[in-house]
C-alpha cells in the first residue's frame, strides 16, 4: 500500500517539487571543478544538435553541467517507469523538459516501453538542433554498461556526442542498482568532458557494439576522474 502511494500522481507530483527545490539550491551551493571543459565549449559555440551522456547514478548532479544561457536547449530521456516519472518532473523543474521512452531489451522485445517513439522525438529534436541527455545504462542497468540506444541514437543523427563524469563530496550513495548519488548542500564537486565526433552512418551493428563498449570505458574514466578529483 505503501508503495503504491508513492507512485500515485499526486504524491509523484509533490514529491517532484521538493525534489527539484532541493536539489537547486544544493547545486547552487556546491564548490565545482572541471577538466576538459573546452571539449563541451567547443560544441556550444559551433552550435547544433548533441548528445550528452552520463551515468544513471549521476542524475542529481546532471543539471549542473549544461549551462543553460550558454549551451544548445537541453531535453532528457527518461524511461516511462514510475520511477521515471518522479524524475521527469524533477529534471523539467530545473529546465530540462523530458522525452519519455525506454530502449526495447533484446533478452525480451515485448518490453518495449514508448522506444520507437522516443527514439524518432529525440531524433527530432537533435536534428533541430538541441542537446538530449542521456543515461545509457538506465533505467535499469546493469551499472555503468552501455545499451545500444546512444551508439543508434549517434549513427542516426549523425550529432557529436559529450561523456560527462560527476561526482560530489559529502554526498549519499543510496542503496539502488545504481548506487545513486545525492549531493548534499556545500559540498565539492567536480566534473569532467570527454567527446567523441558523430559516428558514420554506414557504421555497421559490430562497429556500434564495439564503440559502445569503448564509450562506456570512456565515460567511465571520465566519472573516476571527477571522483579522483575530489579525493
Amino acid at each position: 500500500m505503501i508503495k503504491r502511494l508513492f507512485r500515485s500522481p499526486q504524491v509523484q507530483a509533490a514529491l517532484a517539487i521538493l525534489f527539484a527545490a532541493y536539489l537547486k539550491l544544493t547545486l547552487f551551493t556546491i564548490r565545482w571543478r572541471q577538466e576538459e571543459r573546452e571539449q563541451a565549449e567547443a560544441i556550444w559555440d559551433r552550435g547544433g544538435g548533441v548528445l550528452v551522456c552520463f551515468w544513471h547514478g549521476r542524475i542529481a548532479l546532471s543539471p549542473a553541467c549544461w549551462p543553460l544561457d550558454r549551451a544548445q536547449e537541453p531535453r532528457a530521456l527518461i524511461s516511462l517507469s514510475p520511477d521515471g516519472q518522479f524524475i521527469a518532473g524533477a529534471v523539467a523543474r530545473l529546465g530540462f523538459p523530458a522525452i519519455r521512452g525506454s530502449s526495447t531489451k533484446k533478452s525480451d522485445p515485448a518490453k518495449a516501453k514508448g522506444g520507437a517513439t522516443a527514439f524518432r522525438d529525440v531524433l527530432r529534436w537533435v536534428n533541430s538542433g538541441g542537446g538530449v541527455a542521456i543515461t545509457p545504462d538506465g533505467p535499469r542497468g546493469p551499472a555503468e554498461q552501455m545499451a545500444e540506444g546512444a551508439p543508434l541514437l549517434a549513427k542516426a543523427s549523425g550529432a557529436p556526442v559529450l561523456f560527462v563524469g560527476l561526482a560530489s563530496r559529502p554526498c549519499l550513495r543510496l542503496k539502488s542498482w545504481d548506487r545513486a548519488v545525492l549531493p548534499l548542500p556545500f559540498a565539492r564537486g567536480a566534473i569532467v568532458w570527454d567527446s567523441v565526433p558523430p559516428v558514420d552512418r554506414g557504421a555497421d551493428a559490430q562497429t556500434l557494439a564495439a564503440m559502445g563498449g569503448d564509450w562506456a570505458a570512456r565515460l567511465s574514466a571520465v566519472t573516476r576522474r571527477a571522483e579522483a578529483m575530489l579525493g
